[in-house]
């Protein structure tokens, strides 16, 4: 094994410490580590980040299941489009996007740059969600709820989360706080069930169509399901809120760090 997959391997632990803890924040890590410390190519990455957090957002969802912290009915109402938008995004826009989007004398933008560059930016995003404070809304009246708002931010967030291998949770989180009135506590292991779907459900639709190395993809899903084992243990003595503007300020600078990276010094 070598050392670069070591350190891989490692680093997914902190993978699965974020989901664990902010419900959020799994395929920001877990992309850059694929692709920057385990040298996969960039579409592949996104393949597997996929399975990874999927797979890991199942377990923490199901220890938050058994501490009745996760809204069932409000999984089905984000879960739909968004699995829906997440396949059809793996399956058959990606697949379809040409090595070489455009190319001049001076520059030439290929496809993986464009992922990783669209992903920096969803990372920027986020990061921006992160450290804002959040306020919760909370209704219990269901027919309050903007069924139609919901539908179609459910289908924005699984285009965005299929075009660059993300869970999307930093995106459904704020969602099903603003849009689905959902306290903080039920809406992290609420969005854990939602990115584990979609996520599991969207890479459903690379196999078939990439070559994929199981062995990695097992330990390094194994690695991080020890993390959210780990988080969810933190989330009980962290503040979750400090926690989560540290690591916003982490993802911002991740994000310009990529974005330099693949277009000046790729």
């Amino acid at each position: 094994m070598e050392i670069s997959q070591i350190i891989g391997y490692i680093l997914a632990v902190f993978v699965g410490i974020t989901l664990g803890l902010i419900g959020s924040g799994g395929s920001i890590l877990s992309v850059p580590i694929l692709v920057y410390v385990m040298k996969i190519e960039p579409i592949l990455a996104t393949a597997y980040s996929l399975f990874v957090v999927g797979t890991s957002a199942l377990f923490g969802g199901i220890q938050k299941a058994k501490e009745k912290l996760v809204d069932f009915k409000k999984v089905v109402l984000f879960g739909v489009p968004t699995v829906l938008a997440v396949f059809i995004t793996r399956k058959f826009i990606i697949p379809n996007i040409p090595e070489i989007i455009f190319s001049t004398s001076f520059f030439t933008l290929k496809k993986s740059v464009l992922i990783m560059v669209v992903f920096a930016i969803v990372m920027m995003f986020a990061s921006i969600r992160m450290i804002k404070p959040v306020k919760e809304k909370i209704t219990t009246n269901d027919d309050k709820l903007n069924y139609l708002g919901i539908f179609l931010q459910g289908l924005f967030i699984g285009l965005v989360a299929g075009f660059v291998g993300a869970g999307g949770g930093f995106l459904i989180i704020p969602a099903l706080l603003f849009m689905a009135k959902t306290p903080m506590k039920i809406a992290v292991g609420t969005s854990l069930f939602i990115v584990a779907i979609q996520s599991l459900l969207g890479f459903l639709g690379d196999i078939g169509t990439q070559k994929l190395d199981w062995k990695l993809i097992l330990i390094f899903t194994a690695c991080s399901m020890i993390g959210v084992l780990i988080g969810g243990f933190l989330a009980k003595k962290v503040s979750g809120e400090k926690l989560k503007t540290s690591f916003g300020w982490f993802v911002l600078f991740m994000g310009i760090y990529i974005i330099s990276k693949e277009l000046f010094f790729s």
